[in-house]
């Protein structure tokens, strides 16, 4: 009873404290991305990724803790609610890594060449601005599931 009570307060911590993170990054490095910060891009670019993968952990606090609840419960990985919520975090997750942190680190080097937020053409910033968007969409609709379990 001690145990399981104890992975899900870390599954809950580890997806405030790292799911936040994840989703709000990318969205501040815009503001860099048009303020041409190029140094700050490439940062928020490594953050994000690092945010990503550590993100991984809250799956394993997630799983960790579906394994431990009751029987009566009646919960598995095939239940509805806890399928959708792996399939939205793993579409999260990827898209993050492979299109708004290759977004955000090109944004990053294009202004460190003395770009300027107006000839990188918008494409990086509209690549951040709409992945990150879908990202954090995900993760909402993660976070409902998760609260309302229906």
């Amino acid at each position: 009873m001690f145990m399981d009570t104890v992975i899900v307060v870390l599954h809950v911590l580890a997806a405030v404290f790292v799911i936040g993170p994840m989703a709000i990054l990318p969205m501040s490095a815009m503001r860099s991305v048009r303020s041409g910060d190029g140094a700050a891009v490439l940062t928020t670019a490594r953050s994000t990724m690092v945010f990503s993968l550590a993100s991984l952990a809250v799956a394993l606090f997630g799983f960790g803790a579906l394994g431990m609840a009751p029987k009566s419960d009646g919960l598995s990985v095939a239940t509805p609610w806890v399928l959708i919520s792996i399939i939205l975090y793993a579409v999260a997750l990827a898209l993050n890594l492979l299109a708004v942190v290759p977004a955000l680190r090109s944004a990053g080097e294009h202004l460190q060449e003395s770009a300027t937020a107006e000839t990188l053409g918008g494409n990086d910033y509209r690549r951040i601005a709409m992945t990150s968007g879908v990202v954090t969409l995900l993760l909402v609709a993660v976070t409902v599931l998760m609260v309302v379990k229906p």
